[in-house]
């Protein structure tokens, strides 16, 4: 039986990381649907659950994609509306890699204060994208003490309240405009995980090398100038004024070997949901 895995994208064209990705991790033919929303995905789900046997669904299963995470929730909702009894199949949403992406860099910062970070105070940089968003979920959730950086109070908050909303966790909004803010922002921290734009430069140098509290630090950003000045992008848990680090490469390697790993299991059971809680627990794992 061939395991068929539906790439469901909300972007009008399909993601290729996505589709190599999916074969990598062990799917035997990948269909890439791009455009797709809660409106007109229904045809598509009810292709997927009515056509094998019971015994048979394991081997077919879901993937929705796209860069945008909002979007990518909507219609990860409105497939799993569409199951019922023992019609459904596995499905896994990681919009913009940001699942896989937040999971890894989290997982990694964790492995390197020993295990736990309960109790330390940590600060997602540029946090409202939803790589920052889910990194400050898994961060919160460890039981560490979230701030969460904007440019934009208004942001800042926004993205508080809907962590609140969906995940029922308290992080801080901070708004932090410039570099120098920024700086101020992780004053007393001793976890700093900067998750902005390509080429947003977030730190510099100074505003952390000689800061005696930072204990770990990761940057997913792959694209000069990098988010924190100072890391090289392929470090994996090397030592830089003090400080344990993870530049985007350095923990990529374990982005992919999830993304590939979750891929996989898809296909042993046919009831499974890889959501940011589902995602990260296997990174856990991998680390």
């Amino acid at each position: 039986m061939k395991k068929l895995l539906f790439q469901i994208d909300t972007d009008p064209i399909p993601a290729v990381f996505d589709t190599v990705v999916a074969y990598d991790g062990g799917a035997d033919h990948v269909t890439a649907y791009g455009g797709i929303n809660p409106s007109n995905v229904g045809p598509l789900v009810d292709g997927a659950i009515f056509t094998r046997a019971p015994k048979e669904k394991k081997f077919t299963a879901i993937f929705v994609g796209g860069s945008n995470m909002a979007a990518g929730e909507e219609l990860f909702k409105a497939v799993k509306k569409k199951f019922f009894a023992n019609f459904r199949v596995s499905i896994m949403l990681d919009s913009n890699g940001s699942n896989t992406t937040a999971a890894a860099g989290v997982a990694c910062i964790v492995k390197s204060a020993g295990g736990s970070i309960a109790g330390k105070r940590a600060v997602v940089l540029a946090g409202t994208g939803p790589v920052g968003r889910r990194a400050a979920v898994m961060l919160a959730r460890e039981g560490a003490q979230v701030s969460l950086t904007s440019r934009s109070m208004q942001r800042a908050q926004d993205a508080a309240d809907a962590i609140k909303q969906r995940f029922g966790l308290d992080v801080t909004p901070v708004e932090a405009f410039d570099c120098e803010a920024r700086g101020r922002a992780i004053e007393g921290a001793q976890l700093v995980f900067a998750t902005g734009a390509a080429s947003a430069l977030l730190l510099e140098p100074k505003h952390w090398q000689n800061n005696p509290g930072i204990q770990i630090m990761a940057d997913a950003n792959a694209t000069p100038p990098l988010g924190i000045e100072g890391v090289d992008m392929m470090d994996k848990g090397n030592e830089r004024n003090g400080k344990v680090v993870w530049g985007a490469i350095g923990f990529g390697a374990l982005k992919l070997s999830l993304h590939r790993a979750c891929i996989a299991q898809l296909f042993e059971a046919p009831d499974q949901v890889f959501d940011a809680e589902e995602i990260y627990a296997k990174a856990k794992t991998m680390a």
